[in-house]
């Protein structure tokens, strides 16, 4: 069932953050953009890919004033210990965001998430809008990894439908035109856009 419009679960969790121990507070970021997404596990083979994914980009989630969260069903100290192994010894030589520990399964499971039978979270994101709200969601099964380009454009795209009260027609990218609902500017713009 979709969580999308809904408030997104609060939670207080332990996380690793800037490479430290550390408490996650969803609700602390309330007023801001944030991505949450869940992983299946640490010290695993496509996990870390989205992770770095994530962690060499974060800079352009920042620019847009958008806030980048991980979490997995490990402990604290696996990512601690993940983080700090080396790429090339299949670990993820730091990460630029927290990652959250959630060990008893309950952030996976209030987020519609969690693989009860294997005892992970699916490849969840969520796009958590500043009303604290649910705007965009994507789960999907564990052997296919994300997109960060793609989540960036979901943001965007929000975001500035949040601005301006436009809605964004597919394949929309920043900078492209916008529709206004309920005014001619649709007609105008498929007859500019085929």
């Amino acid at each position: 069932m979709s969580m999308v419009t809904q408030a997104a679960p609060d939670f207080t969790a332990p996380a690793i953050i800037d490479g430290d121990f550390g408490e996650i507070t969803l609700s602390s970021f309330k007023g801001q953009w944030t991505v949450l997404f869940f992983y299946p596990l640490d010290f695993t083979f496509v996990c870390p890919t989205e992770i770095n994914a994530f962690s060499d980009n974060v800079e352009a989630f920042k620019a847009i004033g958008c806030n980048v969260l991980g979490c997995s069903v490990d402990s604290q100290f696996s990512h601690y210990a993940w983080i700090n192994t080396p790429r090339n010894q299949g670990g993820l030589g730091g990460c630029n965001y927290p990652l959250i520990a959630d060990m008893t399964k309950d952030i996976a499971r209030s987020f519609g998430v969690l693989k009860e039978d294997a005892g992970v979270a699916l490849r969840g994101l969520f796009l958590i809008n500043p009303e604290g709200n649910i705007a965009y969601e994507v789960v999907h099964d564990l052997n296919v990894g994300r997109s960060v380009e793609e989540t960036l454009r979901v943001v965007k795209a929000f975001q500035r439908s949040a601005e301006t009260g436009d809605v964004c027609p597919a394949n929309w990218d920043d900078g492209a035109d916008t529709m206004t609902p309920g005014t001619h500017n649709s007609k105008a713009y498929f007859e500019n856009h085929g």
